[in-house]
C-alpha cells in the first residue's frame, strides 16, 4: 500500500514528545482509554489489521496499538485521517475536541475554562512574563529550566497548554485583558538576541489589541501591594467573580466577595501606580530597539 503525503506527515510526528498520557488525570485516562477502545472496534468492525491500517495513516503498528490501549493521546490530523481510512463518517474526527484538552494538565485546563467564560481578566505578574503573553520558545525555555527538570514529554505537554490559553485573545465577544508587569524581567534576555526580540515584539502585538491593555510597573518607584507576588481576577457576565494572589491568600483561588474585594483595591492601586499603556508600549518599544 502507498502511504500519501499526509500520512507521511503523520509519521514525521507520530513520536513527539508531549503526546503520552499523564497517568494521573483520571478524566484524560479515560477519554482516551474510550477513544482507543473506539478505534479498534471500527478497525475490526471493518476487518483490516493493525498493521495494514497503521500502513494506512503512516503510523507503525506499535504505535496503533498505544493508541487503542488509551497509552498514547492521538493527534488531532491522525484522528481525521483514521476517519477517511475507517469510512467512519465523522464519528472518529469528532472525539478530537475531547483528545485536544488531554494533553494539557488538569490543572491548565481548570484555569483556561474560566479564562473562557470571563469577561474581564487583570492580571500582575512580578517575576516574569505572564502565561498568556509568551511566545513558544519563551515558554519552552522558562518550563525547561525547571528544576529538577521536567522529561522532554512533559516540557511539550506544558508548553501546548500554555499556548492554548491564549485563544482567549480569540474569543468573540472578546474579554477585557489587563496586565500589569515588573520592568525588572523585560531587561533578562532569556533565550538570546532573536528569542527575546520575538517575545518583546509579542508584548507590542498583545498590547495593541483594543481590548487589552498592557502596564509596566516601573523599577525605581515606590512600594505596592504586588511585592509578594503574582495577583490575577476574573470576573463573569452573572456579577462572580475567581481571584488568587501568591502574597494575600498563599495562592489558593478565593471566591468570597470580601476577599475579591481585597484583591479588587491591590490591584487597582497597582494599575494606578503603574506606567499608562501608551508610555508602557513606548518603554517596550526602547528595549526592542535596544536589543
Amino acid at each position: 500500500m502507498v502511504v500519501d503525503d499526509g500520512a507521511q506527515n503523520l509519521t514525521d510526528e507520530a513520536d513527539e514528545p508531549g503526546w503520552d498520557v499523564d497517568p494521573n488525570d483520571e478524566w484524560g485516562v479515560a477519554v482516551i482509554a474510550t477513544v482507543g477502545r473506539q478505534l479498534k472496534l471500527r478497525r475490526e468492525a471493518v476487518g483490516m489489521r493493525a498493521a495494514v491500517f497503521g500502513e494506512a495513516v503512516g503510523y507503525g503498528e506499535a504505535l496503533i496499538y498505544k493508541i487503542e490501549g488509551g497509552k498514547r493521546i492521538p493527534r488531532p490530523e491522525f484522528l481525521d485521517k483514521a476517519d477517511q481510512v475507517l469510512d467512519a463518517r465523522g464519528l472518529i474526527a469528532a472525539m478530537k475536541e475531547d483528545v485536544k484538552k488531554v494533553r494539557y494538565p488538569k490543572k491548565v485546563r481548570d484555569m483556561a475554562k474560566l479564562e473562557g467564560k470571563a469577561v474581564e481578566i487583570g492580571v500582575y505578574e512580578s517575576n516574569s512574563i505572564h502565561g498568556l503573553l509568551q511566545t513558544p520558545e519563551h515558554a519552552r525555555i522558562l518550563i525547561g529550566a525547571a528544576q529538577p527538570p521536567y522529561s522532554p514529554d512533559n516540557v511539550e505537554r506544558m508548553v501546548a497548554a500554555r499556548l492554548a490559553r491564549q485563544s482567549v485573545f480569540e474569543r468573540d465577544p472578546a474579554p477585557s485583558i489587563h496586565f500589569v508587569m515588573e520592568e525588572a524581567p523585560l531587561h533578562r534576555r532569556v533565550g538570546g538576541t532573536m528569542a527575546w526580540r520575538q517575545q518583546l515584539e509579542r508584548l507590542l502585538e498583545v498590547g495593541r489589541m483594543r481590548h487589552v491593555t498592557l502596564q509596566i510597573m516601573p523599577t525605581n518607584t515606590d512600594a505596592h501591594p504586588g511585592l509578594d507576588g503574582r495577583i490575577e481576577l476574573l470576573k463573569f457576565p452573572d456579577g462572580t467573580a475567581v481571584g488568587r494572589s501568591d502574597g494575600e491568600f498563599n495562592g489558593s483561588t478565593v471566591f468570597e466577595p470580601r476577599k475579591i474585594r481585597i484583591l479588587e483595591l491591590q490591584y487597582g492601586t497597582i494599575r494606578a501606580q503603574a506606567l499608562p499603556p501608551r508610555e508602557s508600549l513606548a518603554l517596550i518599544e526602547q528595549l526592542l530597539g535596544e536589543t
